[in-house]
Formats: structure tokens, sequence, C-alpha cells
């Protein structure tokens, strides 16, 4: 490996570290928060925007902050409807060519270079999970995300699905593709849920988080 090279990777190793560092800094007193992730492109007028909206200020009412990429779309929902109810609005901004623009709705503004510091932050911080429909980021962020917990090496959380009729196609293959070929084991299924009424998703926020999150041994990654 060329001296170069070797520089270059210990200087990501540098940034990465101090983004680390400086997200745990201005999150150490956060202690029930809930990660909203959804599309950048949804748009305002989208049922997905208001319906995350609406759960946002339900989560923020009953005293959960929230936390979101900091940019359109869900993430502006997720973050205007805390803000607009007064709670901890988090926003964990990444620095993309296209899309990210900071939305208006932060009480708390992180900015990231690096997706991986990014992720980690999230999970490190995340009381539960809620996925609203989106691309390929959010399903790198909800597969971080089960794997994390499947794996134990993030403690147990509630992961929400948002959409019934957008997750179908993916929730059907998840069974007949994986479970049924033994790639994953029947608990693995029951690591999430379908739903998509507010309140009942923020009643099952509460419900696991006071059964299961009472133990601080283990908050974030393991």
């Amino acid at each position: 490996m060329s001296v170069t090279k070797t520089t270059a990777i210990q200087e990501q190793i540098r940034e990465i570290s101090a983004e680390l560092q400086d997200a745990a800094n201005h999150l150490k007193d956060i202690s029930a928060a809930v990660s909203i992730f959804g599309s950048a492109r949804t748009k305002t007028d989208s049922p997905y925007y208001h319906k995350t909206i609406e759960i946002s200020q339900r989560l923020a009412q009953a005293g959960f902050s929230i936390i979101s990429g900091g940019g359109p779309g869900i993430m502006e929902a997720a973050n205007k409807g805390c803000f607009e109810a007064g709670g901890t609005s988090i926003g964990l901004n990444i620095n993309l060519p296209h899309e990210q623009k900071d939305n208006r709705y932060q009480s708390e503004s992180i900015y990231f270079k690096y997706f991986v510091s990014r992720k980690t932050t999230f999970f490190m911080n995340s009381s539960g999970y809620i996925i609203l429909p989106g691309g390929f980021g959010t399903l790198d962020e909800l597969f971080e995300a089960l794997t994390l917990i499947q794996t134990g090496k993030a403690h147990k959380a509630p992961i929400v699905f948002v959409g019934t009729e957008f997750w179908d196609g993916l929730l059907q293959w998840l069974k007949k593709q994986l479970l049924e070929n033994h790639y994953i084991s029947p608990n693995d299924i029951n690591l999430f849920i379908v739903e998509d009424s507010p309140s009942r998703i923020v009643e099952h926020i509460q419900t696991y988080h006071q059964e299961y999150m009472s133990d601080t041994s283990c908050l974030g990654l393991c």
C-alpha cells in the first residue's frame, strides 16, 4: 500500500472518529429517542408526509425525542411534527451532492461527512425505529437495524413498518425466500411489526420501551 493511500485512510479514520465523538457529545443527554426513516423525495402533499407528522407529534407528546436524517421529505415531516409539538427534534445531516437539504425543524443539528459515523449515531441513540416508504438509503438503514438487533450488536428495540401496501411485497419476499430457505430464523420475523395507525404505533413504542428498555446496561451498540 502506498504512503499516500495509507495517509488518506488514516485521515478518514480520524475524521470518522471525530464525527462520532462530536455526535456523542451532542446527544449525551438523550435517553429515549425514536429514529424515523423514509424517502427524501416524499412530497409535502403525500399522505405519508402527513402521517409522519402525526406519528412524530404523538411520540414527542409521549416524551420521546425524534431523530431523522435532517433532510427533506419524510425526514422533514419527522422533525416537523416533533418540533411543533415542543419536543427535541434531532437531525443527523449528511453532506451529499444531490437531494440532501437541511430542513428547518431541528432543535439539534449534527453534520456528517461519512455515512458510517452517521449510521452508527442512529443506532447508538435510538429506542425504536419507524420505517416509512423510501429508496436505497431507507432500505440500508432498515436492514442495518434488523442485522444489528438480530445479532445482538444493538439493544432490542421495536421496528415498525408504516405503509402496509408499500411494504407488502418486501415482507412476503422475506418470508418466502429468506424464512422458507432457512436464511433467517422464525423469531427474526418477530423483530418488526407492520402498523399504519399513528396511535397504535406510539402505543407499541411506549409499551416496548416500558417493558424492555429499563435495563440501561446496553444502550446503543454492544
